[in-house]
């Protein structure tokens, strides 16, 4: 069995029943182990859950209007004519510090076209407004007031990306590359290994529930480590 026999609904379904450190460990046992986000990447709220294949969207610091120059032709709303089912839109803020690069509206227009989230190695704008709206999940490296127009723009969509890591400074996230993130992180699994990622990761899951039950059951830490290997 390989990843063609799963659909991206069920990928997804199973994935979220795990988490960032189950999946950072089996990527780091599969040599994978710099895959982890800037850690500074975080969610709005501390109990929400991203997982699908990324959607990218290159930025620049380059402004995108400017009096002596014509305005670029890049199409602000690009982005929702080939967005599809279930993709997290990954932003590359190009190390911009100020803006924010997202905001509500923009989330409820990409929730229409059937993303599932974002994840800006960035800022984003609207942070009440965005946590009103059901079914939606936005990481960011802050929150901002400030209008990304005249300071930052998307330049290009559906190509490869470097964003923030913690163990290297940049890690490459390509058009459909896997992205998964909670409370802990946000990890880039690369498409070529989905599948065994997903079946490494649900192996831990069932060690780590048997450990519960035996911890519950009244074992101490050194029993259940030797039968399990997790604790």
């Amino acid at each position: 069995m390989n990843s063609k026999n799963l659909s991206v609904e069920e990928m997804k379904e199973r994935f979220l029943k795990g988490y960032s450190a189950d999946l950072y460990d089996t990527l780091d046992k599969m040599g994978y182990g710099n895959q982890c986000m800037s850690l500074a990447i975080k969610p709005l709220r501390e109990d929400m859950k991203i997982c699908g294949p990324a959607f990218t969207v290159y930025g620049t610091r380059e402004p995108r209007f400017d009096n002596d120059l014509p305005s670029p032709k890049f199409d602000n709303f690009a982005h929702f004519d080939i967005m599809y089912k279930n993709c997290v839109i990954v932003m590359n803020s190009e190390k911009d510090e100020i803006c924010g690069h997202w905001g509500e509206m923009m989330s409820y227009g990409a929730r229409a076209a059937g993303a599932s989230g974002v994840v800006i190695d960035g800022g984003t704008r609207d942070k009440t407004g965005i946590l009103r709206i059901n079914n939606w999940s936005c990481f960011a490296r802050y929150t901002s007031p400030v209008e990304s127009k005249q300071r930052w723009r998307a330049k290009d969509l559906e190509c490869p990306i470097y964003v923030s890591g913690t163990l290297t400074a940049n890690i490459l996230v390509r058009p459909g590359d896997w992205i998964f993130g909670d409370s802990d992180g946000v990890i880039v699994i690369p498409k070529e290994i989905l599948y065994d990622a997903l079946i490494g990761m649900e192996e831990i899951i069932q060690k780590e529930n048997l450990s519960r039950d035996a911890f519950n059951d009244g074992d101490d830490i050194l029993t259940v480590f030797n039968k399990f290997n997790r604790a």
